[in-house]
């Protein structure tokens, strides 16, 4: 264990969004009830808190702070920001207790296979992974960590709505996670959900694949949460359970929001910038009050990229400076997520997964996979992704010869012959969130294998 407060920044990162005032006051009467008429000078009175509303103005002030509204709603306007956020002198404006500048990680989402877009959203499989790829690439910003969000998709399939079920209403998850894979040759092990939701049917999942969980908003309720209707009853982000700390912890295989004996590390994430469960100086004093007591502490909180993170980063800064100040031995350091979670817990670092592939050939028209790594993977049976001949993409189980260990998977009329496919994608974290991607050339039998460390990464062909 650490006496250090790893600080981690998580950002919803989902690219531009626009919206309009009439769409302002559709959320007021989603989340007050609040049925008024929409107007900006109305908007005005609201954000000044002249109007009469019963007692709740200040969460609706919060709500329509200007702020909060004035979105990045062009790429334009988010690079514009990113541009100052991403350069040395943002970044070491305050340095860590060790020397560092700050560090981000991007959490990226795929806006797909939604029928209705007010808010503008960039649609397109990979566009959002991509763009900060290709900008951290550009400003040599490899030090931040590329993680996954994921947004779970309303029955109505329009995307500026919330959901909790992960498989319900759109086959997206294995869609985006697939494509991945066999696309871009990479798959994650930290992830933080869309609109803070987790439940039965995500936790089972991040179980199988996902090491690492920025997902926990445990704490007491303020009154500006308790008035917001959207937030009654535990909707959406639910961890009225969950221990308020900064310890990351193992949840329980029946209740994702307590301690039990699964696998998967859940790390508490408060949010900054925007209107309900805000990160306080007394929450970060708890932090290194726990960390000063030899508790592992992760200090994590997010936000979003859709709109201006340098007041949010600048008030965790101050919040950070006049705690740190109370607590001189006690070190804090900016952190990625992974290099967070394990040097927080001391996690070892174990090796990556082989994810060995042998192809063999049953009679006249079947052919057998076979996936072998002596070091175990996360869960029970890696990622298994398939691309056919005509561009669709697949996913499905292995049989599993001994969990953790060896797999194997029959091409045949069953599932696809393999004269069908142009690409099998195998992925795997182990315990400590190394990544193996391991993709196969059908027509070549050529193996392109990809592992990374956090923000290392190695790659090479068979």
């Amino acid at each position: 264990m650490s006496e250090t407060v790893y600080v981690v920044h998580c950002i919803d990162t989902e690219g531009p969004l626009h919206e309009s005032t009439e769409a302002t006051f559709d959320r007021l009467k989603s989340i007050f009830k609040l049925d008024l008429e929409p107007s900006t000078a109305l908007l005005r009175r609201l954000q000044a808190g002249e109007v009469d509303l019963g007692g709740i103005e200040s969460a609706v002030m919060k709500v329509v702070d200007p702020h909060l509204l004035a979105y990045n709603d062009t790429w334009d306007k988010v690079d514009a920001m990113l541009a100052e956020c991403l350069s040395d002198e943002f970044r070491m404006r305050v340095r860590d207790s060790f020397g560092g500048g700050w560090v981000y990680n991007w959490f990226c989402v795929d806006h797909v296979d939604y029928d209705y877009n007010p808010r503008r959203r960039d649609m397109g499989y990979h566009n959002v992974f991509d763009h900060y790829r290709h900008l951290m690439r550009e400003t040599g910003s490899m030090q931040d960590g590329l993680h996954f969000h994921y947004h779970p998709h309303p029955f109505n399939r329009e995307a500026h709505r919330c959901a909790t079920h992960w498989w319900a209403n759109s086959d997206s998850l294995p869609q985006i996670l697939s494509r991945r894979v066999i696309d871009r040759n990479w798959f994650p092990s930290a992830h933080r959900p869309g609109f803070h939701v987790i439940r039965p049917d995500s936790h089972w999942f991040l179980e199988q694949f996902i090491p690492f969980d920025f997902s926990s908003q445990a704490m007491v309720p303020t009154d500006d949460d308790r008035a917001q209707f959207g937030l009654k009853g535990g909707r959406f982000g639910d961890w009225r359970r969950s221990p308020v700390n900064w310890q990351p912890f193992h949840p329980a295989p029946d209740d994702y929001q307590v301690p039990g004996s699964c696998r998967r590390w859940v790390a508490r994430c408060l949010n900054v910038g925007t209107r309900f469960r805000l990160m306080t100086e007394n929450d970060v004093r708890q932090a290194f009050r726990e960390a000063r007591d030899g508790k592992p502490v992760v200090l994590s909180f997010t936000n979003h990229d859709f709109r201006d993170m340098r007041p949010d980063i600048e008030g965790v800064l101050h919040l950070l400076g006049r705690v740190a100040a109370e607590f001189p031995d006690v070190p804090f350091r900016f952190a990625e997520a992974l290099e967070a979670m394990r040097g927080a817990l001391g996690l070892p670092l174990p090796p990556p997964c082989e994810l060995d592939l042998t192809l063999t050939t049953i009679g006249d028209s079947a052919h057998v996979l076979e996936v072998s790594s002596e070091t175990p993977t996360f869960g029970p049976q890696p990622w298994l992704a398939l691309k056919t001949a005509a561009g669709t993409y697949h996913y499905d189980n292995f049989d599993i010869e001994i969990p953790f260990h060896r797999w194997q998977y029959v091409f045949d009329e069953e599932t696809f012959p393999l004269k069908a496919l142009s690409a099998v994608g195998v992925a795997a974290n182990n315990a400590a969130g190394t990544t193996t991607v391991a993709v196969m050339d059908t027509a070549t039998g050529t193996v392109t294998r990809r592992h990374w460390n956090g923000t290392s990464s190695a790659s090479h062909q068979e």
